[in-house]
């Protein structure tokens, strides 16, 4: 393999990761302006909260319903039609005078916003099998920028021009990033020829046939559930009276933990050398520690924010690593339905996150946060208690596919 490819195989997964950084924000930048969208619309903090699980439902049926598109039409066409349409509900978002136009702009835009289950699979087959973790800690880097970023800019956006601005911010985005994508990404033929209806059946009977899939998809939906639950309530909890913060505060909070970006290539080493069982034992650990430190938040003042700071930081580098470790094991299983295996296992991750992001606010309503964190404690521990009852044994690293092995892909 030529220098030139190595670089252009870099390249295009770095491409990758911009895009889901950007892509995956559009989910996250609505739970930072809650507050200012209540206010705006002139509804209820909870009610507000609607437009949060509506955007996270609207990603999981985008994620069943678009995402086995992967392995049937050219990626490049598919991801550059699927922004454009992003930024044009962010449009049409950005425009609307109630709630209920609101939240259906918002399921528009979590349906076609699922850049980053499609960029997935379509990295991993550029490289070996044995770089798969790192690639796929690379991608979820960029995940994780736009998560985060998406948050402080929406949040500090919103308080400066009105929770329209972050809508309007995020549909340039996305569209500038298609016309990128349309232009540097490389075109590539799709991995299968099966129809829509085959394709669309297919995560379901994998999820019937593959023990290891559906168990990554109980890890990721339990964990997933209790983040959501927490990002979504943590919004509330900064600008009620314990606090009495901007929602400019609830983006910072996010912005702090930035240094979990550094963990996730660190976590995919880790589950190519270890695999990705004891990964996610470590990641249970995390996660379910993090439910008591969060739960001093509720103190307010320095040590309840110096709570919420730590609590949110070991909660983000629980999941998100928990995340890097099922990813390898779902794309071990058959390298030429990858598409279809992340397909089963994002959508049952998202729809975690929907009941985690409604019972979040429906808990902080009627508990306060310490519901909040009794809530993600309970949560946590379906995942480990299913990990040790199964044991956990070294995933073997897959063979690589032809395409991979071409690739020659290796990090600089």
């Amino acid at each position: 393999m030529t220098d030139h490819n190595h670089r252009q195989t870099t390249a295009a997964i770095t491409l990758l990761a911009f895009a889901c950084g950007v892509a995956v924000g559009n989910v996250y930048f609505p739970q930072a302006i809650g507050p200012l969208v209540a206010a705006g619309l002139g509804v209820s903090p909870d009610a507000a909260t609607t437009v949060v699980t509506a955007t996270q439902f609207g990603y999981a049926a985008g994620i069943f319903l678009l995402v086995p598109l992967g392995d049937r039409m050219r990626p490049r066409r598919l991801l550059v039609t699927l922004l454009t349409l992003t930024g044009l509900g962010l449009l049409a978002a950005s425009t609307a005078r109630t709630l209920l136009p609101l939240a259906a702009a918002s399921i528009l835009v979590g349906a076609a916003t699922v850049i980053a289950p499609l960029a997935g699979p379509l990295a991993a087959s550029l490289v070996p099998a044995e770089l798969s973790g790192v690639v796929s800690g690379t991608l979820l880097s960029g995940c994780l920028a736009g998560m985060l970023l998406s948050r402080a800019v929406g949040g500090a956006l919103g308080d400066w021009l009105g929770w329209r601005a972050p809508y309007v911010l995020a549909a340039a985005l996305s569209l500038t990033v298609a016309a990128l994508l349309a232009r540097l990404l490389p075109s590539s033929p799709p991995a299968a020829a099966a129809s829509y209806p085959a394709l669309l059946a297919a995560p379901l009977r994998l999820l019937r046939t593959e023990p290891e899939l559906r168990r990554s998809c109980l890890y990721q939906a339990t964990v997933f559930a209790g983040f959501s639950a927490v990002w979504t309530a943590v919004a509330l909890l900064l600008t009620g009276p314990a606090y009495g913060m901007s929602a400019r505060a609830a983006g910072l909070l996010a912005l702090v933990n930035a240094a979990t970006m550094l963990c996730t290539p660190v976590a995919g080493r880790l589950v190519d050398r270890r695999g990705p069982d004891r990964v996610n034992l470590v990641c249970f650990l995390v996660v379910g520690v993090s439910a008591p430190v969060l739960a001093f938040g509720g103190l307010g003042g320095v040590p309840g924010l110096t709570a919420l700071v730590a609590g949110t930081l070991l909660l983000d580098v629980g999941m998100q690593s928990g995340m890097v470790a099922n990813q390898v094991r779902i794309y071990g299983i058959d390298a030429q339905a990858r598409s279809r295996l992340n397909t089963a296992y994002m959508t049952c991750a998202y729809l975690g996150g929907t009941v985690g992001s409604w019972l979040g606010a429906h808990a902080y309503g009627r508990f306060g946060w310490t519901g909040v964190c009794v809530l993600v404690a309970a949560l946590t521990g379906v995942a480990p208690a299913r990990h040790l009852l199964g044991g956990f044994r070294r995933f073997p690293a897959p063979p690589a596919p032809a395409s991979s092995k071409r690739a020659g892909w290796s990090p600089s």
